[in-house]
């Protein structure tokens, strides 16, 4: 058994990263077990990075998970960057919506959290008929201008300084109907 300290960084992303695949698919260690052919003692050990796993078991883990091992160790190669500079912080525009998204702190595979700004025009409206992951965590910080939000059926509506907390489990609504447009930080936490 490897010490604490003698742990490899990667091995320890990668363990975390197995955990968070076998939990997105919802199986125990059991049935992991059972589609991949490798035992259960394995199978922990590598998530709790006690064992560096062999090019053979992540073989086997990349089958059932239905990713090349090269997606894999992409996902865990690299620890998120400490610092990201606005200059490095994405911008998607939906110009016939009037929204413009600022990935300020973008996604990353170790992290389960992700800031963005968000800014909507005057008028514009925008429905999502469903989350990207449902039970997704949400909150909702209008930095300036005012923001309806609707969720579950209910309307908020939001003025500056004003943060709606929810998770997200159907259809989302963001509308303004100020004359000044609106500007929020979205923080989405993954489940």
């Amino acid at each position: 058994m490897r010490r604490e300290d003698d742990t490899d960084p990667v091995d320890t992303r990668l363990g975390l990263r197995l955990a968070e695949l076998r939990a997105e698919h919802g199986w125990s260690l059991g049935e992991l077990a059972e589609r991949s052919g490798v035992s259960r003692s394995t199978l922990s050990r590598a998530e709790r990075a006690e064992t560096s796993p062999t090019a053979a078991l992540l073989n086997r883990l990349c089958a059932v998970y239905g990713r090349t091992m090269s997606q894999l160790l992409s996902e865990v190669e690299a620890a998120p960057a400490a610092v990201v500079r606005a200059a490095d912080q994405p911008v998607w525009q939906d110009r016939a919506s009037g929204f413009d998204r600022r990935s300020v702190s973008p996604p990353h595979p170790a992290l389960r959290g992700e800031l963005v700004e968000g800014r909507l025009t005057a008028g514009a409206d925008l429905a999502y008929d469903r989350p990207p992951v449902p039970g997704l965590e949400q909150h909702i910080w209008v930095l300036e201008g005012s923001l309806e939000v609707t969720a579950q059926d209910t309307a908020h509506r939001l003025g500056a300084g004003d943060c709606l907390r929810m998770r997200v489990w159907g259809p989302t609504r963001f509308r303004c109907a100020a004359p000044e447009g609106v500007r929020y930080l979205l923080a989405v936490v993954r489940p």
